[in-house]
């Protein structure tokens, strides 16, 4: 068996992981990398290895630096299965259109620029159409159903906890070459236990190989009473100044996690009335696809849906749809909450709101998760006074905050929690999806831990013979 780190080693984006066995491929995920447009750019129009020849893809959840590239790994000549479970699955058949229409959208910006230059034009790695046809390539399989995806291979899948169908993934394996049989563990990223909404992530036994994430290495989230509360003072604040509250929040899990945090507070009257639009049509369907995939969420979000007003849904939330309402809110008098995606604020109409209220210093923007190097988002949580924006430069003037407990990867205590959970002799632990600092830092605790095992920080375009 061979496995090659094609991406998410040494950094946070694009993961892609290749396994080799039986004379067959299996892509362990097909993400996008996120961060400067020219660094990127070249780097998710072209794959390492040919997409013809990969056989099966399994997909952990529904992100795009895991799911991304899907669309463009098809158009280039994959037309195997792509095994995801049921709620990974509907996410993606919002999360892949939408992230095609940016896509779109990125090129055909480019091209004006480099037509006013002189310079070739560009065409999109995938479109809206494409993104269309890869979704007839998923096969859906729910969580502890084991499934035969190659010869020799049997996958399971194992509730990760990350965000709704995020999965870790088992592989067993009968290497025909060494009459070996092994399990190795895909974490995907790892959810935090007690999370509001999802189920805390699955324990796994008898593992001999464990490929893990390791994005808040040597990192401890803010506690989640601590938390609320500092959410509550933000709010007041805002109320306090007459401005805006800017969160920038992935349409997926984190801006559901807010809602229902909102709402937890509001029937607490930890705040007055305040008007709370969520301004991204991908987190509108994507709350609907929550709603339909209610087995998945704990009984309090269950029961909190169907015995009380809609957490999802309360009094003075609005949901906007349009690119007339959106605009609309750019002329709201008084306090107000605006969540809009993305949430590494790199693409959609969070760029337009941060536009618009980053340089009055009476406005707070609000970071909930994680930010990827390089980004706008990254940007802002780092201090930079003058930031681009859609291709201008704005002084900021507005507060930043940052809240990392809604963050939806476990921090480095919890990563440590996790392992201690997965049995079995975990001969080679291979860390991916973390900047290299702090793969290093779980690295080495990691090894005071578990010495009788190699924990080794992989690396982009690292080939491992097991």
């Amino acid at each position: 068996m061979k496995i090659t780190f094609h991406g998410a080693a040494g950094t946070t984006t694009g993961s892609k992981h290749l396994i080799e066995v039986n004379g067959q491929r299996i892509l362990l995920d097909c993400g996008l990398y996120q961060g400067r447009r020219k660094d990127t750019f070249e780097q998710n129009r072209t794959f390492p290895f040919d997409p013809a020849k990969v056989d099966v893809v399994v997909l952990s959840h529904a992100h795009i630096d895991h799911c991304g590239n899907l669309p463009h790994l098809c158009k280039k000549g994959f037309t195997g299965n792509i095994y995801a479970t049921p709620a990974t699955r509907d996410l993606c058949s919002i999360m892949l259109p939408d992230a095609a229409h940016i896509h779109e959208g990125d090129i055909a910006w480019l091209n004006r620029h480099k037509q006013r230059d002189g310079l070739p034009l560009l065409e999109p790695s995938y479109t809206m159409v494409d993104a269309e046809k890869c979704l007839r390539q998923f096969v859906t399989v729910a969580y502890h159903r084991p499934m035969l995806i190659a010869e020799g291979v049997r996958m399971t899948f194992i509730d990760a906890g990350h965000v709704l169908g995020s999965a870790q993934v088992i592989l067993d394996i009968n290497d025909r070459e060494t009459g070996r049989k092994s399990r190795l563990l895909f974490s995907g990223d790892i959810g935090r236990p007690y999370n509001d909404l999802l189920f805390d992530p699955e324990p796994s036994d008898k593992v001999d190989y464990v490929i893990m994430e390791s994005t808040y290495g040597g990192r401890k989230h803010e506690l989640a009473t601590n938390a609320t509360q500092h959410l509550c003072a933000i709010i007041r604040r805002i109320l306090q100044q007459k401005g805006k509250l800017i969160i920038p929040a992935f349409a997926v899990e984190r801006t559901q996690q807010l809602l229902f945090t909102l709402d937890q507070l509001r029937h607490e009257k930890c705040f007055p009335p305040i008007p709370t639009f969520v301004d991204s049509p991908l987190a509108v369907k994507a709350t609907e696809i929550f709603r339909l995939h209610i087995d998945d969420l704990k009984q309090e979000v269950r029961e909190a849906i169907f015995m009380r007003e809609d957490p999802f849904g309360f009094e003075g939330l609005q949901l906007v749809r349009t690119v007339d309402e959106s605009k609309g809110l750019n002329f709201i008098k008084g306090a107000a909450i605006i969540i809009s995606a993305s949430g590494m604020a790199e693409s959609g109409r969070i760029l337009h709101h941060l536009r618009n209220n980053v340089g009055n210093e009476h406005n707070i923007i609000l970071f909930v998760g994680y930010c990827a190097e390089n980004t706008l988002g990254w940007r802002l949580r780092h201090g930079h006074k003058h930031v681009n924006i859609l291709g201008d430069e704005f002084q900021v003037n507005a507060d930043i905050e940052i809240l990392d407990s809604f963050s939806g990867h476990a921090d480095h205590e919890e990563l440590l929690g996790w392992f201690d959970k997965v049995q079995g002799p975990k001969s080679h632990v291979f860390l991916v999806h973390g900047e290299p600092e702090r793969s290093a830092a779980l690295q080495l605790a990691l090894r005071e831990r578990h010495k009788e095992g190699a924990i080794e920080v992989a690396k982009l375009g690292q080939v491992v013979e097991l």
